[in-house]
């Protein structure tokens, strides 16, 4: 079991970039020794590939460790940690791939998909062709003189992802009874106005509930209180106003911060890097 302490031999390093080859995707590549990443979500998948060392991790009640060679990928909306399970820390490139893209990707490769979006599964995917095939497309996207040759690696490996090792999910319609159906009336809540405080009596009303059960409803079916999926979403969507220029500052008030020490601190939680790094 790897120590606590710092060793000075290893520091993190993290690029985020994106490549007009693949829209809509973000990318990373990263080596991570002192960070460790707090319960978080992302809208879109997460599609890790370990290059050396060795990443642990909690994703749906369990605790997993991806080694060299092997895929960690995690389904949008659900909530998941990171941290070194190796001395060593951990190296990895990973893609961030919209949740409608990795849909539409799967729709063509099987026209009776349907609605709903593929589902990866929750443990590590051991399949070290396929692991070296997105490694390589992300090298590519980061490196590669030719846009084509990078784009036809990136989907093709990403197709062979879903084909290999997806599942359907269903779509969202068919999954809004009972307490999934109060959980998504609150997520809308405590989308609706991100600036907006909100009080828990005001989101236990939108559904009729009181306000302790609507707390405790929501942080069993959502894996975490309202207010810190609240302040993941703050992150999540001020990704797009970074991307198109907007300052730290400006990000963090349109997105409802408090102020932009309180952002950052948040963002690195989830990216592990700062809102200012990883716009570059």
């Amino acid at each position: 079991m790897p120590t606590s302490q710092a060793c000075p031999h290893f520091t993190d390093e993290a690029r985020f970039f994106r490549s007009p080859a693949l829209p809509g995707t973000e990318l990373l590549t990263a080596r991570y020794f002192q960070h460790s990443f707090a319960p978080h979500w992302h809208e879109g998948y997460v599609v890790a590939v370990i290059t050396a060392g060795a990443e642990g991790y909690r994703y749906r009640g369990a605790r997993h460790v991806a080694e060299p060679w092997t895929l960690a990928c995690i389904n949008p909306d659900e909530i998941h940690t990171g941290e070194r399970a190796a001395d060593q820390g951990w190296a990895y490139r990973v893609f961030y791939p919209a949740a409608e893209m990795m849909a539409g990707l799967a729709r063509q490769l099987c026209p009776s998909f349907g609605g709903g979006l593929p589902r990866l599964p929750q443990q590590v995917i051991r399949d070290m062709p396929l692991a070296r095939a997105l490694a390589r497309a992300h090298l590519l996207l980061e490196h590669g003189p030719d846009p084509l040759e990078a784009q036809s690696a990136a989907l093709n490996a990403l197709a062979t992802l879903l084909t290999r090792h997806a599942e359907v999910r269903p779509g969202l319609a068919q999954t809004r009874g009972g307490a999934g159906g109060h959980v998504s009336a609150m997520r809308e809540r405590l989308a609706a106005d991100l600036a907006e405080p909100l009080s828990l009596e005001e989101l236990g009303r939108a559904v009729g509930l009181s306000a302790f059960h609507a707390a405790r409803l929501f942080a069993r079916e959502a894996g975490m209180p309202p207010h810190a999926w609240r302040n993941a979403l703050r992150v999540n969507r001020s990704l797009p106003l970074l991307r198109s220029g907007a300052s730290v500052a400006e990000a963090a008030t349109a997105c409802g911060f408090t102020d932009q020490s309180h952002f950052t601190r948040h963002f690195r939680r989830a990216f592990g890097v700062s809102p200012g790094r990883w716009r570059g």
